[in-house]
């Protein structure tokens, strides 16, 4: 990204996917996260609560939007291996439960770039949509980016 670059480029964008959503994977984040909910884990409790199969936690979608992230990060020059990189705020707008069995798309676009105490402060918006194009959940992450000042000058 340019230094500087306060306005956002609407174009911005990057598409990656689809993702299939495993019950493993959905458990696995579950047990991390120490939730003891049996509709994250058990399909016969979760089918009882009226869900198709285990739904993911509430932030199970922060593991596909950090992959997508990074994705449009590098592709907009930045390192994108999060060494120095600050997260600071993600909020979930969840338009529906994901489940297990669900294939997602996610489009992440730069919302908005600044700069913060000499670094530069980037907003990305990840739109999860289902296969069929139904919203499924919108994750808007803010992160300060590392201080890439004399990076260059560096052996």
């Amino acid at each position: 990204m340019r230094e500087g670059a306060g306005e956002p480029d609407a174009h911005r964008a990057a598409t990656s996917g689809p993702y299939a959503v495993e019950r493993g994977k959905i458990r696995e984040f579950a047990a991390a996260v120490g939730t003891a909910d049996a509709a994250h884990t058990d399909p016969v409790a979760a089918r009882a609560l009226g869900h198709p199969d285990i739904l993911a936690p509430p932030t199970f979608l922060t593991v596909l939007t950090l992959r997508a992230e990074e994705r449009l990060l590098r592709g907009l020059g930045v390192p994108a291996d999060g060494a120095g990189t600050i997260h600071r705020e993600q909020r979930f707008v969840h338009h529906r439960p994901v489940y297990a069995g669900d294939e997602l798309l996610v489009t992440v676009r730069l919302k908005e770039a600044s700069r913060r105490a000499g670094r530069e402060a980037v907003v990305l918006e990840s739109a999860f949509h289902a296969a069929d194009g139904t919203p499924v959940s919108t994750v808007t992450s803010t992160l300060l980016l590392p201080d890439r000042r004399g990076n260059d000058d560096k052996s």
